[in-house]
């Protein structure tokens, strides 16, 4: 069994409002998400979100709270992808768009599940009710902005802790 790889995302909430961004480039393509992005081996978790948010989108975390931790997986490509997820209510800055990610903000009722990844939808709304959770994914293969990937299989439970 391989080492799973540790990403970060980060889904900033104020009131009734999401800010997530559209990914121009790379994996997930054309797909709406969070900010966040791969671990690197000298940061913590927490200095990766940290990182990722002020690099996709400039804007710096005031409270960091961790409330998910998904597993990803793909037929085509196995390996884990462990994503720890966050949510911010407080930040500093002002969202720009970078070259990776084009940020606009979604009313909670309005969030456009249909262009994001399949999995969203499963999630996201636990994390906007202020729940903890922890999950599984496994896809045919991955998003992207003429595909949306199909999910063979999932589970996902609210917790206490994570």
């Amino acid at each position: 069994m391989s080492i799973p790889k540790l990403l970060t995302l980060c889904i900033i909430q104020q009131n009734d409002k999401v800010l997530l961004g559209l990914k121009k480039r790379g994996f997930g393509v054309g797909r709406w998400n969070g900010f966040g992005g791969k671990v690197n081996k000298d940061e913590s978790i927490e200095q990766a979100a940290i990182r990722e948010l002020d690099e996709e989108v400039g804007l710096h975390p005031l409270v960091l709270s961790k409330v998910g931790v998904m597993e990803f997986d793909f037929v085509d490509n196995p390996g884990i992808m462990e994503a720890h997820i966050f949510k911010i209510t407080k930040f500093s800055g002002l969202p720009q768009e970078s070259e990776e990610m084009k940020p606009q903000w979604f009313d909670v009722n309005k969030i456009p599940y249909s262009e994001m990844w399949s999995s969203d939808i499963y999630w996201l709304p636990l994390l906007l009710a202020d729940k903890k959770f922890k999950g599984e994914f496994l896809f045919d293969r991955a998003s992207d902005a003429e595909y949306s990937a199909k999910i063979i299989s999932h589970k996902i439970n609210e917790v206490e802790e994570l």
